[in-house]
């Protein structure tokens, strides 16, 4: 019996190893809470940069995809171009000369006053304090020749949108300000749409390029 005592007290810790053993789990313990509360100071410090670059790319993402959207039938109509410059009468009063395109099944960003519609007319506009705004209007309402688009706001971070020209002549790009026109006095379309994002005095510039109409099938 003594003998099963004194194999098993061989076995055990001290109590000096112990108190070791403990005080090296505490200082793990508080260099991992240090590195923890560390890191997540670090992450919170930097949301807002964060979801400033997820709200520019979701942007990005949705004009995309409906300026594709409306290169591609129904949207797109042979002998006309699908996504062209015009000059569109806003709420305010005056005219701006816009990039429009139609949106055939509408957007899930309207708010219809009344049943959704088909066949939308849109146009893409940055006004200064508000952001980017998408006007738009159906064509099979009664008085789209007369009223005036209505307004849906897209981001309120969009600070600028400028208009690239790709110059065959001296092959390469020239940024315009506003929609230019051609020597024949009719507005031209851009082949990229330059957008430019602000937040708290960071900004971002993204570029979108314009789709082309092509004949045929879509490759995929």
């Amino acid at each position: 019996m003594s003998r099963r005592r004194r194999s098993f007290s061989r076995r055990g810790f001290t109590l000096l190893e112990t108190l070791v053993a403990l005080a090296l789990t505490g200082l793990l313990m508080v260099g991992l809470n240090t590195f923890v509360f560390s890191m997540g100071e670090l992450w919170g410090r930097n949301t807002d940069l964060r979801l400033f670059d997820q709200h520019v790319r979701a942007v990005t993402r949705f004009l995309d995809h409906e300026l594709h959207a409306a290169a591609l039938p129904p949207s797109a109509v042979a002998d006309q171009a699908p996504i062209a410059v015009q000059e569109v009468r806003t709420q305010a009063g005056p005219t701006e000369t816009l990039l429009t395109f139609e949106m055939v099944e509408g957007c899930r960003l309207f708010n219809w006053p009344g049943q959704p519609l088909p066949e939308v007319v849109c146009s893409l506009s940055v006004r200064e304090g508000t952001g980017l705004l998408m006007l738009w209007h159906s064509r099979l309402e009664k008085d789209f020749a007369e009223q005036t688009p209505r307004e849906t706001l897209v981001s309120p971070l969009v600070t600028g949108m400028s208009y690239d020209y790709y110059d065959t002549s001296f092959k390469n790009w020239k940024n315009e300000p506003q929609p230019r026109k051609s020597s024949a006095g009719e507005y031209e379309a851009p082949q990229r749409l330059r957008l430019k994002f602000t937040y708290r005095g960071r900004s971002q510039e993204v570029l979108l390029m314009l789709p082309v109409v092509t004949q045929g099938v879509p490759p995929f």
